[in-house]
């Protein structure tokens, strides 16, 4: 038996600004969405493939101290990807921990840019290769424990 994910679901305040977000830093297309006040969510993707699913019945912010999600993390192509979607972060004016591209560690040519959706939930993009010249972040704010 092998498993790999299929789509994520996400709990979000506010669908509207949630749904703008997602589509305008990873490119999603709206594959379908309930507008309806008591069940809203959108179901979101790429080429057909169902990636994201975020479901407005939350409240509040991403709760960094308990138990669940860490990060979520997606994987690009290359380096050039990550500083597009890094450039629409900025524009967005999203929080972006450690000022942009860093190395997964120390001599390590993959990485990535790490920030939070406008529920505070914490992503990253990444790449295989390409982040050799880029800092690593130091011992009290590795990428794996960015927050």
């Amino acid at each position: 038996m092998t498993f790999q994910t299929g789509h994520i679901g996400l709990n979000v305040s506010d669908l509207d600004a949630s749904k703008d977000f997602y589509l305008k830093v990873f490119g999603f297309e709206v594959f379908g969405e309930s507008g309806e006040a008591d069940r809203r969510y959108a179901f979101l993707g790429l080429d057909g493939k169902l990636l994201l699913t975020l479901w407005q019945q939350s409240e509040g912010r991403f709760a960094t101290g308990t138990p669940g999600l860490h990060h979520l993390s997606f994987q690009v192509a290359d380096i050039e990807a990550v500083r597009r979607a890094e450039t629409v972060i900025r524009e967005l004016g999203a929080t972006l921990h450690h000022d942009g591209v860093v190395a997964h560690r120390e001599g390590s040519s993959s990485g990535g840019i790490f920030f939070e959706d406008p529920d505070g939930i914490r992503l990253e993009i990444s790449s295989p290769t390409g982040a050799d010249a880029s800092p690593a972040p130091t011992a009290d704010a590795p990428t794996c424990g960015f927050f």
